[in-house]
This record gives structure tokens, C-alpha cells and sequence, in this order.
């Protein structure tokens, strides 16, 4: 049975609650789970959830460790800042406001073991109510498809994924790209010949929460997606035709109404429906 880690950030804009049951669903409902939890603070959180960790630290049968980052910098750093602390080379993702099903590392872990380097899963949308799915996204699962895919759009959904810890750090580690930062690190895996696998079946509930479809769109993103395709150019990963293709569709996507982004994310991406 491979130790491994789960790498958990939060920042002060996390919500207590929606912490405490990630942190259950990650750790104490598995089938399987982790050896150790890695929580990252991504800068001062503020008294109400700094007194939230300490009961879960207090309270935990699996050992903690603590990383501080004296300010907020990001997702990206908080990642790589909670990889370089993690003890074992494979490491799970989990958000502070998700829910892992009960089997999720059960099923993900043997794929590890069995070579993988990166596996990812389905995942399902909800709201608030974590039993009325919103959407489902099923991720591309032939490891060709997968990296044909990955020419166009992220093909792994970042919450569900489990990983090796030296294959992420060969790759470069997360960099700083505001949204975007864990496309661009799997990019580079694939590139490396990394052996990446996607499990269809839903493993992780994902909260949509306010503001979801606004964060699709608008200057930041565009100036992301600008640099990611920039990126991708620059190294070969994509073609001369699909960097323009790209520029096109995902860049006029973050252009578009939130209204127009919101109907097409549902229709495109997560079908609607039962799993």
C-alpha cells in the first residue's frame, strides 16, 4: 500500500464550514486514506479559521503538517510551497471547498501503483446542496485522446487529480498563470511523456459557487490565456494552426456576455443529468 500525501490549501476567504467537510470527505470518510495531509495557509486567514485548522490539527488520527505563507500569492504558490513539504512522492489534490467520495483514492491509488503518473476522474457540479448535481464533467480517457485534447483544453478536471510528486517537479512545478496554472503544468507533464490516465467515474463533488462563470471571462483570464497560448507556441506544444484556433475560440470565449459563457460552459462542458 503507497504512502501518500493530500495537499490541501486554503486562504482567508475559504469558508469554515466548507473546509471542515473537504476535510472529512478527503480524510476521515476514504476507504483509503492519505498517510499525511499537507495544509497550505496561502497568507493570514484571520482568526475564525486559523481557530477552524486548529481543531482539525487537534482532532486528527493522521498527521498534519502546517505551511504558512506570510502573504497571499496565489494558488500557484501555495501548491508548490505544500509539494516541497509533502513526504511522499505520490500526492493527492484536494480544494477546501469540494467533496471526495468516499472510494475516490481506493480507485485512484492502483493506477498509481500501476505506473501512472497523473490520474484524474470525472467530477460532479453542485451548488449548495452537495445531492443536487448541477453538471457532471467527464474527462477524456484514452491516454491519446487525452493528449489530443490537452492541444485544446485541459483534459484533467485539477481537484480530482492524484500525482507524482518527481514528475510534477521535472515538469517545473506549478507557475504563476492566474486559473490557469494547473493546465500548463499537466501541458508540460504530457510534453515530458509523462503516462497520464482519467477515470470517467465521477470521484469528487465540485462546489460551483458565486461568481463561477464570471471567473471564466474578463482581462485576467484573457491576459492568461493570452500568455498560455504564448507558452504553448513558443515550445512546440501546439501548431502554428491550432495556437490561432486557440487564440480564436478560448480567447473569444472569455470575451463573450457572462449569460453566453454560462449557456455554453453547461452545454459544452457540463452535460446536465444524472451520472
Amino acid at each position: 500500500m503507497t504512502d501518500f500525501s493530500l495537499l490541501f490549501p486554503y486562504y482567508h476567504a475559504s469558508n469554515p464550514d466548507h473546509l471542515v467537510r473537504a476535510f472529512e470527505s478527503a480524510v476521515g470518510e476514504q476507504t483509503r486514506p492519505p498517510t499525511e495531509v499537507v495544509l497550505v495557509s496561502d497568507g493570514p486567514v484571520g482568526v475564525a479559521l486559523e481557530r477552524c485548522i486548529d481543531a482539525i490539527v487537534a482532532e486528527s488520527s493522521i498527521p498534519i503538517q502546517r505551511v504558512s505563507l506570510p502573504a497571499q500569492g496565489g494558488l500557484a504558490r501555495a501548491l508548490d510551497a505544500g509539494l516541497a513539504a509533502s513526504a511522499f512522492e505520490v500526492v493527492a489534490r484536494m480544494d477546501a471547498d469540494d467533496i471526495s467520495l468516499p472510494h475516490r483514492f481506493e480507485v485512484q491509488l492502483p493506477l498509481i501503483e500501476a505506473g501512472a503518473d497523473l490520474v484524474g476522474s470525472g467530477l460532479i457540479e453542485f451548488s449548495e446542496n452537495e445531492d443536487e448535481v448541477v453538471g457532471i464533467r467527464t474527462p477524456p480517457t484514452d491516454q491519446e485522446e487525452i493528449r489530443r485534447w490537452s492541444r485544446f483544453a485541459d483534459p484533467f478536471n485539477h481537484p480530482t487529480v492524484v500525482y507524482r510528486k518527481s514528475v510534477v517537479l521535472a515538469a517545473g512545478g506549478y507557475r504563476d498563470l492566474p486559473l490557469m496554472e494547473d493546465y500548463w503544468l499537466f501541458a508540460r507533464m504530457i510534453a515530458a511523456g509523462a503516462d497520464v490516465v482519467n477515470v470517467a467515474e465521477p470521484l469528487v463533488k465540485y462546489r460551483i459557487g458565486n461568481g463561477a462563470y464570471a471567473r471564466r471571462g474578463g482581462m485576467t483570464l484573457l491576459r492568461s490565456e493570452l500568455q498560455l497560448q504564448r507558452e504553448f507556441r513558443r515550445s512546440g506544444f501546439v501548431t502554428h494552426k491550432q495556437y490561432w484556433r486557440n487564440l480564436v475560440v478560448r480567447g473569444g470565449y472569455r470575451l463573450v456576455p457572462e449569460p453566453v459563457r454560462r449557456i455554453s460552459y453547461r452545454r459544452l462542458i457540463a452535460g446536465k443529468g444524472e451520472s
